[in-house]
């Protein structure tokens, strides 16, 4: 299960409850028979229902269901063979994988109006001195909405990587799982699916918008075509291998989640703005202080850099990331993500701040006003405090 607390370095944990929708249905599919690897065909093709919802036009044959991203990735490393790119810094799980499989891990810094991609003129120069010293680099993970600093990646800015990657072979995994909580309607997703197909999978953490945590459940798109597309069936072996199949009441609710009825729909909008509301008024308190960090835009999670104010985070005893997150409600240290153990980054999960019961993390996600919601309000002036008493010289 996702987890929020501090040293925890999953996925940050939505903070809400299932939507009764979803807890109906998955009540409903107790005694379902259980699901063949990489899903049955209704919850495969509610998937694709989903991507061409979304402008990457998708059939049943293309799609594999797993028990959460970490198979899937698992699985597409030991097919591809070679060594994994990760950008730096990047959510847990991708490194983990390719540890588990004895495999190399070249991170890449990310650039500097963005995570979640490598900063492409660092690219090729990793790629080139990995080759030089006998490595084969052969699959890059993205993440076009991300984890752990909450940005999404200029269009541009991802052409350029992918095309890096195309020139020198290298493989594209596309974590797409926080496209969905965009803050802004306006802000332009680009999927690498869109402009490189070829040459890219594309994966999606249900937990990330549309199931709850504890319902582990992912889902892959594979292209028409090599060198990608023919990666399928060799990434359903190993799944097969590894018996990497949701239970089937996992699958039955992520089968209605992909198909998005209204009152879902609805749902989600309504947690958008409360993930929105919440992490930019955490923003706010963190810059105010003069703390660094970029401007969330998705998801419900945002990445300070408390750099400039380490001689008064010093005075309270604070000299590294995990000392900070410890402190912090919510906070994860940078070291988790690959990130300097110098730097003072963390990661805060800014959905602890909803409330702590199932009852009032559903009152904030219905409220009209979230920030004004009294334990929300309360959570912000107690993260607010601890800033403040962290940094006062």
């Amino acid at each position: 299960m996702h987890r929020t607390a501090a040293g925890s370095p999953s996925r940050p944990d939505p903070g809400l409850p299932a939507a009764p929708e979803l807890a109906d249905r998955f009540a409903q599919a107790r005694d379902a028979p259980p699901q063949p690897t990489g899903g049955d065909v209704a919850v495969r093709t509610a998937a694709c229902g989903y991507w061409g919802r979304r402008g990457l036009a998708t059939e049943p044959d293309r799609v594999l269901l797993a028990p959460g991203p970490a198979p899937l990735l698992l699985a597409l490393l030991a097919a591809v063979g070679g060594d994994l790119v990760v950008p730096s810094p990047a959510t847990a799980w991708y490194a983990a994988q390719a540890r588990v499989l004895g495999r190399r891990v070249h991170p890449v810094a990310t650039p500097p109006e963005c995570g979640g991609l490598p900063d492409p003129v660092a690219l090729l120069e990793t790629l080139r001195r990995a080759r030089e010293g006998g490595a084969q680099p052969r699959l890059l993970v993205v993440s076009v909405a991300d984890d752990p600093t909450g940005t999404v990646a200029p269009p541009e800015l991802l052409h350029e990587v992918c095309e890096a990657a195309a020139a020198a072979s290298v493989l594209v995994a596309c974590d797409e799982t926080f496209r969905d909580t965009l803050h802004d309607p306006h802000t332009v997703l680009l999927s690498p699916a869109e402009s490189f197909p070829r040459q890219t999978v594309v994966l999606t953490d249900l937990a990330g918008a549309l199931l709850p945590p504890s319902w582990p459940a992912a889902v892959a798109r594979f292209p028409h075509g090599e060198p990608a597309g023919a990666l399928l069936g060799p990434v359903r072996d190993l799944l097969d291998a590894q018996r990497a199949v949701p239970a089937a009441p996992v699958a039955q609710a992520a089968a209605l989640a992909l198909a998005e009825p209204a009152a879902l729909r609805e749902r989600t909008a309504a947690a958008v703005r409360l993930h929105a509301a919440v992490a930019a008024a955490a923003h706010r308190a963190v810059t105010r202080l003069g703390a660094l960090c970029l401007p969330p835009q998705a998801g419900h999670q945002l990445y300070p850099d408390f750099g400039p104010l380490r001689p008064a985070l010093a005075e309270h005893g604070v000299t590294g990331p995990e000392a900070l997150a410890e402190r912090l409600p919510g906070a994860v240290a940078g070291p988790w993500f690959g990130d300097d153990p110098a730097a003072l980054r963390v990661r805060i999960t800014t959905s602890v701040l909803y409330g702590g019961t199932p009852a009032e993390r559903e009152a904030a996600l219905h409220a009209a006003e979230p920030l004004r919601v009294p334990q929300v309000a309360e959570a912000l002036a107690a993260l607010g405090t601890a800033f403040c008493e962290l940094t006062a010289a």
